[in-house]
């Protein structure tokens, strides 16, 4: 994916969010600020973006989105449950009613037989809705954390068109 996709992306968003009065969040681990950088970069995001969170390490998902640790014990902090927990996080901790949470495997090491290099869960919330999403992207480190960039906002405008 290209930074033009990224653009075209983000100037979608720069016209959904604010035609219905919200704004987004963002809950990043694996892409460590890059969706929130996207949005950011389109003059203008202030009146829709609120703000970013980079949980990058498990400690940070619970001290910054109150992601429960017995929850990252049991299923990893790469899991559906996890990144549901961000998603939810998110929009606790912030003034938006829109989130979006990622968290996965960028490679190129830390892979496993269950949650293989680029292995990625994205969860988009809205009010008390919230919808989760399994990808597998291949590709080096940066083609992984690319593809979740493009994949989080396309999920994003997905829910603002069909709702949660």
């Amino acid at each position: 994916m290209t930074s033009s996709a990224i653009d075209d992306l983000t100037g979608q968003l720069a016209q959904l969010l604010p035609s219905r009065g919200l704004m987004v969040c963002t809950a990043e681990s694996c892409t460590g600020g890059l969706i929130a950088a996207a949005c950011t970069d389109r003059a203008g995001s202030s009146v829709w973006f609120e703000r970013g969170f980079v949980s990058y390490s498990n400690a940070a998902k619970t001290d910054l989105l109150g992601v429960p640790c017995d929850l990252i014990v049991r299923h990893g902090a790469v899991s559906q449950e996890v990144a549901r927990a961000m998603a939810a996080g998110a929009l606790a901790h912030a003034q938006a009613q829109l989130a979006v949470a990622v968290t996965g495997v960028a490679g190129p090491g830390g892979g496993s037989a269950d949650k293989p290099v680029g292995t990625v869960w994205l969860a988009w919330a809205m009010g008390s809705q919230v919808r989760t999403e399994r990808q597998h992207f291949e590709g080096d480190r940066s083609a992984v954390r690319q593809a979740t960039v493009v994949r989080a906002l396309q999920g994003l405008i997905e829910m603002l068109q069909t709702g949660p």
